[in-house]
């Protein structure tokens, strides 16, 4: 078995992450702890001995920032959970703090940061009405706010052209979406096209002369491609990437010499395919001093002569580096956990099974280091969303469980992302039903191929992954020794009442997606964990942050209090200073060092 690595090794914040390169290219700017929070910092790119704290937040980790310009960074922060991200501006030369959107229950949501206009963002805000966010253009500086135009009451995205003009906007009802388009700041928007929210046309960015958009789009295809269409008519131009097995959604392009330059997109790995010979070779260029490192670049500068580069792996939270493009050199910023090692971690390993009505389940699968990889205790990892995906990459909690003896599996159940249209629409109100037979039938794939030990497998998720723990416990009750459940859905009526008001809009195509409480009342009753309690005879462990907006703390109250109801003891965690997740490191320590002892109890 692998040395025991300390419990803290894994959830403490990072050393140093989240590298950015100014626009001119000579300062970086980082996150790194201060008292306990992600707070940020920034040097001279040749003086990065010389640095300087720029914010001292001491309540929540400052989880996102970006430069607005050469002496301005922007920042987002919620209060206790609660996902009211507001902004925050801070000089990088004088330390001073601005509150940009200083509005209590509001949310902000970045646009375009409007790369040509050093001094300006442009922002969502749903400032005016909760469900909805006008546009606004924000003076990053002054912080004067000025509204561009009110949304007419159904639009969920604006798109901007190259010159910051807000000329493309999508336009919802619940079921069908529209994309609309004006050709200048002048005209009405139009309607070009509307599908139903199956089909998928999102705009990327338009193209260098502003004429033409290029777009992600499954119309007329199951598999997601990269495509141009004239905004004018909706007509589909070009097809950029097409991929034969999985979606393909990203896109990169040079503002310095207006090209494309890749597509990105999710096998069992991440994976590009390069639009431009000139990004080819730095890629090329990079890998060969990194060898057998996965690349990515996530900052440039201005000029693109200067890149920042992370690497990562299955078995490392990454390095990050600065790449000079006319000097070929290749500068070492920082490690986020040098007190990893990738020798003591385990691989993650692709691995795909069938379900019994022919459906092909991708997934990884996590071995202890060192173990036999037969007869091992088995957690079992449903992830979240539901309509969101498990990739391979670096997992604290995949990495913990398997210092820890235990094997990890995760799947990507019928209804996760990446794989095309017809795989994300079969689970289409099958919460509970076929999604849950997906995460059954891979359990049972592991105990019949020798892997799993039958009487030792746990089932533990956040979000919809803690509904799947329920929906585990309650449906198949024989299959599992123990539950844990975070931020989980018990029942599907009160959790659909209760979503935040800016889901509003999207609330009839949750009832298409999910169930509608009427018309669909007996299967969401049938597929509620809640109403099920009676059938559950493993042990459960829940943990619930008291401000998630999303899966309200009733959820969990309701499936601990019936359970307790029945005389049953349930091991209940609330952290009062948390949402949809526990994000402060002492709250991740006490929530992990109990699930440890939990399993433990019940499948060591």
């Amino acid at each position: 078995m692998p040395n025991k690595i300390p419990l803290e090794s894994f959830f403490k914040n990072p050393e140093k992450t989240d590298y950015k390169i100014s626009p001119d290219g000579l300062t970086v700017a980082w996150l790194a702890p201060f008292k306990d929070r992600m707070n940020i910092y920034c040097a001279p790119l040749d003086q990065l001995d010389n640095s300087k704290r720029l914010t001292d937040i001491n309540d929540r980790d400052i989880p996102s920032y970006f430069w607005g310009n050469n002496e301005n960074i922007v920042f987002a922060k919620d209060a206790g959970g609660n996902e009211n991200f507001n902004l925050y501006g801070v000089n990088v030369k004088d330390e001073k703090l601005t509150a940009l959107t200083p509005f209590p229950d509001c949310l902000v949501n970045i646009i375009d940061e409007l790369d040509d206009i050093p001094n300006e963002i442009l922002i969502g805000l749903n400032k005016r009405e909760k469900e909805i966010f006008d546009p606004y253009r924000l003076n990053i500086e002054t912080g004067e706010l000025k509204m561009l135009m009110e949304n007419p009451g159904k639009i969920s995205s604006w798109f901007t052209d190259h010159e910051g003009n807000i000329r493309m906007a999508s336009e919802t009802d619940g079921v069908n979406t529209s994309l609309l388009y004006r050709k200048s700041i002048d005209d009405e928007f139009k309607n070009i096209i509307t599908n139903n929210f199956k089909v998928n046309l999102y705009p990327q960015f338009f193209t260098f002369d502003n004429k033409h958009i290029y777009a992600s789009s499954n119309i007329n295809r199951d598999k997601t491609a990269i495509v141009k269409i004239d905004p004018e008519t909706g007509e589909e131009l070009e097809v950029i990437f097409e991929h034969t097995e999985v979606d393909v959604a990203g896109l990169s392009y040079s503002r310095k010499r207006k090209k494309l330059l890749a597509v990105s997109y999710v096998t069992w790995k991440l994976e590009r395919h390069f639009l431009d010979d000139d990004i080819a070779d730095l890629f090329a260029k990079i890998e060969g001093k990194l060898s057998g490192q996965d690349i990515y670049l996530v900052s440039m500068d201005e000029a693109e002569n200067r890149f920042i580069i992370k690497t990562q792996s299955d078995k490392s939270k990454g390095k990050y580096y600065c790449y000079d493009v006319e000097k070929d050199e290749l500068k070492f910023l920082a490690s986020v956990a040098d007190w990893l090692k990738e020798e003591d971690l385990s691989a993650m390993k692709a691995i795909q099974y069938k379900t019994s009505d022919g459906l092909t389940i991708n997934g990884y699968l996590t071995i202890p280091n060192g173990s036999s990889g037969k007869k091992l205790p088995v957690v079992v990892n449903p992830h979240g969303g539901p309509w969101h995906r498990d990739e391979w990459r670096f997992n604290s909690e995949v990495q913990f469980l398997a210092n820890r003896g235990f094997a990890v599996f995760q799947m990507n159940f019928r209804g996760s992302t990446g794989f095309g249209r017809k795989f994300w629409e079969c689970s289409f109100k099958q919460w509970g039903r076929k999604m849950q037979d997906d995460i059954s039938e891979g359990v049972q794939w592991l105990i019949d191929e020798g892997i799993a030990d039958a009487n030792k497998v746990a089932i533990y998720g956040g979000s919809y992954g803690g509904y799947a723990t329920l929906a585990g416990l309650a449906f198949t009750p024989k299959l599992y020794a123990c539950g844990i459940d975070f931020v989980g859905v018990s029942n599907l009526f009160s959790f659909m009442e209760t979503i935040p008001p800016y889901w509003k809009q999207y609330l009839d195509m949750m009832y298409e997606m999910i169930g509608h409480p009427i018309d669909d009342k007996v299967l969401l009753k049938a597929a509620s964990p809640v109403f099920h309690v009676d059938k559950i005879e493993a042990p459960l462990f829940v943990a619930q942050g008291a401000s998630d907006p999303r899966v309200k703390i009733g959820e969990s109250d309701q499936i601990v209090e019936a359970l307790k109801n029945r005389g049953i003891e349930v091991e209940y965690m609330v952290k009062e200073n948390e949402g949809h997740g526990f994000h402060n490191q002492e709250n991740k320590f006490d929530f992990y060092r109990a699930m440890e002892k939990f399993l433990n109890q019940h499948i060591a």
